[in-house]
């Protein structure tokens, strides 16, 4: 019998008792929409969800290896009402998603932010990135590998896979009276390239 997907382009074709767990892994299937601010039950490929998530959630999207983020809260000791964005980059021919937002972690609040790739995880291993905040002569940097949007944007962010800034630091690079919460993040996309004589990867720097 077809993958179910073959009319999204798999070509396979299997007995009936090994279909089903195929199709549970088929890099064909359908991605569930990347937008975390509410339930969204949409899924569908890449281009689609680019095209929902810009005309349907009015996300940001920019095109550039690189993005600056600024970020400012009122009252940043209430995160009951998880304060969050989403922006999508365009880069190197993919697409990515920078997701920035405070949650409670024990009894502190703490501000994250963290990259997801609009593809399959074997694809997301060929590119790095980095985020970088700071103020005052002090600076946090994070450097990793944007995780797959087939990783739910709640099951990376309990992992703690991004850039955690703890309340009383993320009130330190705000300065002033730290009743607002003022931080700019910064970071960059790059990809990897293997490297044909070692076999080593090599980053590809994007300007």
């Amino acid at each position: 019998m077809p993958c179910k997907y073959y009319n999204l382009g798999c070509p396979e074709i299997f007995p009936y008792y090994s279909k089903l767990k195929h199709e549970a892994m088929c890099n064909y299937r359908p991605y569930n929409c990347p937008y975390a601010g509410s339930e969204c039950s949409v899924v569908g490929d890449i281009p689609f969800l680019v095209g929902h998530l810009r005309d349907d959630h009015k996300v940001d999207m920019h095109t550039g290896c690189t993005f600056n983020h600024r970020y400012v809260k009122s009252n940043p000791r209430e995160v009951e009402n998880a304060t969050w964005m989403l922006t999508v980059f365009h880069c190197f021919g993919q697409y990515f998603c920078l997701h920035f937002e405070a949650f409670q972690l024990g009894m502190a609040p703490v501000y994250m932010a963290f990259l997801r790739f609009m593809g399959d995880e074997t694809e997301a291993r060929n590119y790095s990135y980095s985020l970088e905040v700071g103020a005052n002569g002090r600076k946090l940097i994070f450097e990793g590998t944007p995780r797959s949007i087939r990783d739910s944007h709640r099951k990376v962010r309990d992992s703690h896979d991004g850039l955690i800034i703890q309340r009383n630091m993320a009130l330190f690079f705000s300065g002033g009276d730290r009743k607002e919460l003022k931080l700019r993040v910064t970071g960059r996309v790059w990809k990897e390239q293997q490297n044909p004589d070692t076999g080593v990867c090599i980053p590809n720097l994007c300007s």
